[in-house]
């Protein structure tokens, strides 16, 4: 199997692809990439994709989330790590004060470019706020969003649970874009 290139920077993201892509030859290339301003997860991920495939010049993968809160009009879609580096995790709560509607949900766009072929993977995670900040830290977490995003069919945040907790979680209406992709790349390489 070809061997491609994961360009990110977060630790969260590495853990999970060790996780979920077991099947996929894949190394990792830390580094930062730029992100482009949209709150289209799609474009900002196949923009870092195309940019990481010009640094390497090997087969590329990227990921862009974004984070979608009802009771706020989607605030703060793709701009995540933006609000958190503005208001963080307690302002958003704070955005939350009195609000009945504590449904969320993670999106994800997993993108894969080879420097002629893009293959994009969708994900999306339902969920719901917590009343305040819970859980402790953990190596597969990706953002500060994990001490207050509930999965859905869970009580618990994603910092709440333990490792197998997580990955044994019953994911209701869930779709994994990582677990996606490593389908689609074993069945064509």
């Amino acid at each position: 199997m070809n061997e491609i290139i994961f360009v990110t920077h977060n630790k969260g993201k590495i853990a999970a692809a060790n996780e979920q892509m077991k099947d996929v030859n894949f190394k990792v290339f830390e580094y930062d990439l730029e992100e482009p301003r949209s709150d289209d997860v799609k474009y900002i991920s196949e923009y870092k994709v195309k940019e990481a495939y010009k640094l390497v010049n090997k087969p590329c993968v990227s990921m862009d989330s974004g984070f979608w809160i009802d009771a706020i009009n989607g605030f703060p879609r793709a701009f995540v790590n933006f609000s958190l580096e503005t208001i963080g995790i307690d302002g958003i709560l704070k955005l939350m004060e009195g609000k009945q509607n504590r449904n969320c949900k993670f999106t994800e766009c997993f993108s894969y470019y080879d420097g002629k072929e893009l293959r994009q993977f969708m994900g999306k995670h339902p969920g719901k706020l917590s009343e305040k900040v819970l859980g402790n830290d953990t190596k597969q977490k990706w953002s500060d969003l994990w001490y207050i995003f509930i999965p859905e069919g869970s009580e618990k945040t994603l910092a709440q649970m333990t490792d197998e907790e997580r990955k044994n979680r019953k994911r209701i209406n869930s779709i994994n874009s990582m677990e996606e992709f490593a389908k689609w790349y074993k069945n064509n390489q």
